[in-house]
């Protein structure tokens, strides 16, 4: 049972480095690619959603902007999710998970409000993907840390 749970962890941990990676490349992207045919049906979703005809220059200049600021704050959120993540596995710190959970249950919720708003179905299937593939693995580890911790005072 030690054995299951400890390989559990493991790969629980790899995922949600593998999400804080994922962040951080992301975000390191965004400012490169934003100006690029690569997002170009992306940039379309969201001009058709605000203009009938064709954006104007300057609208497509200030998104492309904006997609390259939010590019740091994406790859900022990488980094402290990689630095909880590493806390919350080096000491089992169940408070490292919930703020994570915190963080993204927080955001979620606005962003995909804010997005219903501007009719960007896009954006909100992938915050649900996010919060569907990161939820799960911090409640099992905070509800792990709490067995670790629950065991280790018992034996004290």
């Amino acid at each position: 049972m030690q054995q299951r749970q400890s390989s559990l962890r493991k790969w629980l941990i790899c995922w949600l480095y593998a999400a804080a990676f994922a962040h951080f490349i992301i975000g390191l992207l965004l400012p490169w690619i934003s100006a690029t045919g690569l997002v170009e049906v992306y940039h379309q979703l969201i001009e058709s959603h605000f203009w009938p005809q064709a954006a104007p220059d300057a609208a497509r200049n200030m998104q492309v902007w904006w997609m390259s600021l939010f590019g740091a704050t994406v790859q900022t959120v990488g980094l402290w999710m990689g630095a909880l993540i590493y806390l919350g596995n080096q000491h089992r710190s169940r408070i490292a998970w919930l703020w994570l959970m915190i963080g993204i249950l927080v955001w979620a919720p606005q962003d995909m409000l804010i997005s219903m708003q501007a009719n960007m179905l896009i954006n909100v299937w992938i915050d649900v993907v996010a919060v569907l593939s990161m939820i799960p693995p911090l409640f099992i580890l905070w509800k792990m840390d709490a067995l670790n911790t629950e065991h280790t005072e018992g034996s004290a």
